[in-house]
């Protein structure tokens, strides 16, 4: 053998030695994330060659599956009332992939959850049948929520602050996942685009300027803190009040409204400005903060099990911008849901139960897989004194203040009302705000209610969170009490 014929072998030897390196490594290395890739087309036929498993509300699956008519997806996934309850469900889509309830529980509605398959299944790799997911939404808190917001865009969370059960997250304005189940580019593009954001779920992961419903807060490390010993008590505000180290004058909505000195509650009665603001800079940054974060704020793994999204309260402020963050503004940002777990919180005595929309998973014989009891995570935010100063304040907050909208008879009633200032100098439309709780007198049954209206038809003159957003509260509330 010549030199050129034995280098020429000696070459090609290595090559089939690189090749079989390379299919090695690809085979028993990368492997796994291959088979995993959203990219890899057997993976969606695999998914779709079988009816999936359902998202059920109140006993009823608001999803489905429907045999399509060409290609090699067998299933697409469908939607009964997809807009109402995409905020829930999330969409899961044979291009696009999977969102929320859909995207979290993947596995066990597809049937490629560990928990489904018996040990037969293990040995032969045959796909178990695949499992529900049953929610802890009330169908009628979640429509009367729906239709209260209408054109509005907003949204708005009620819980139940004895268990923790989110009876209703409602996003506006809102689409149907069945749209885009098949990966219609074309609604895919239109729903992307929409200035409007129908996609987004303003419920969990859109936090905004919270402003005066953050009082609450303010107010309740006030009291924890000794600041004041009780509701009625004189606080120490000048009216109008001149933020430290400013000549910026923070005045009132109301300016007839005895806010100079006011108490807690009368300040919250008719909410004062300068009495919040005063509040949170005689606290400081750090106290207004540590109340803040039991309350939830700041928390980044805030699981329902959909990640929400972080609502803050800001660090490294001076005293201006301390007062600002007194009344919800400045940097304080909050979600519905973190709103609503603030007026749960303060109806339950002071303990917060964590919300949650799953009570449990079951397989397709409805045998239960998961039960997520009611009412397991619990710790205490402020003392039941506390609370119960802060919902004697809100009630008259209800019955003669700012949330007179929200009054409902034979109920016990009681909220704030926040109007949030947007744009450079306000220059656009304020955010309506309304957080509250209510006890049915007759039951004892209680429901707490988050509403935010990021935009609506009203004049700029008419926006408010007693005009806007407590009547949406009180249509849940209503529905979630039976009256």
């Amino acid at each position: 053998m010549n030199k050129t014929i034995r280098r020429a072998a000696v070459f090609s030897l290595m090559l089939v030695l690189a090749l079989l390196v390379r299919a090695t490594w690809v085979q028993f290395y990368d492997g796994q994330a291959l088979a995993d890739s959203k990219h890899n087309r057997r993976n969606a036929i695999e998914r779709y060659a079988n009816p999936l498993g359902n998202i059920i509300v109140a006993g009823k699956a608001v999803t489905g599956s429907a045999r399509t008519k060409g290609g090699d997806l067998a299933y697409k996934r469908t939607y009964t009332d997809g807009e109402l309850y995409a905020p829930v469900t999330g969409y899961s889509s044979q291009v696009f992939g999977a969102t929320q309830l859909e995207g979290i529980y993947q596995d066990l509605l597809d049937g490629t959850d560990t928990d489904l398959r018996n040990p037969l299944d293990t040995i032969t790799g045959k796909r178990a049948d695949p499992g529900d997911v049953i929610t802890t939404i009330d169908p009628a808190v979640q429509k009367a929520g729906f239709e209260a917001l209408g054109d509005k865009k907003g949204a708005a969370v009620a819980i139940d602050p004895k268990t923790g059960r989110i009876l209703g997250a409602v996003s506006t304005p809102s689409y149907d996942p069945t749209r885009i189940s098949t990966g219609d580019s074309g609604a895919w593009k239109e729903l992307t685009k929409d200035p409007d954001k129908p996609m987004t779920n303003r419920a969990l992961r859109q936090p905004l300027p919270p402003g005066s419903t953050f009082k609450l807060v303010v107010a309740a490390a006030a009291l924890e803190d000794g600041l004041y010993e009780d509701v009625d008590t004189g606080t120490d505000s000048p009216n109008p009040y001149t933020l430290p180290g400013t000549t910026t004058v923070l005045r009132n909505e109301n300016a007839s409204a005895p806010c100079e000195d006011a108490s807690i509650r009368v300040a919250l009665q008719y909410s004062c400005n300068n009495v919040f603001a005063k509040m949170a800079v005689d606290l400081g940054q750090d106290e207004v903060r540590a109340m803040a974060e039991k309350f939830g704020f700041n928390d980044a793994s805030q699981d329902v099990p959909v990640r929400a999204h972080p609502s803050v309260y800001p660090s490294d402020m001076d005293k201006a911008q301390t007062g600002l963050s007194g009344i919800g503004q400045f940097d304080v940002t909050a979600t519905p849901l973190q709103m609503a777990m603030v007026s749960a919180a303060i109806a339950h005595g002071g303990e917060l139960v964590s919300p949650h929309m799953v009570s449990r998973t079951s397989d397709s014989d409805g045998d239960v897989l998961k039960d997520y009891e009611d009412g397991t995570e619990t710790k205490e935010i402020v003392s039941a004194s506390t609370a119960g100063q802060l919902r004697s304040a809100m009630e008259t907050v209800v019955e003669e203040g700012t949330g007179t909208n929200a009054r409902i008879p034979g109920v016990t009633v009681g909220g704030k009302t926040g109007t949030a200032q947007h744009g450079e100098n306000n220059s656009k439309t304020p955010y309506a705000w309304f957080t509250s709780y209510a006890t049915s007198d007759s039951t004892g049954e209680e429901v707490a209610v988050a509403v935010m209206v990021e935009q609506s038809d009203a004049a700029r003159s008419e926006v408010s969170g007693n005009g806007l957003a407590a009547p949406v509260a009180k249509a849940m509330m209503r529905a979630a009490l039976g009256t």
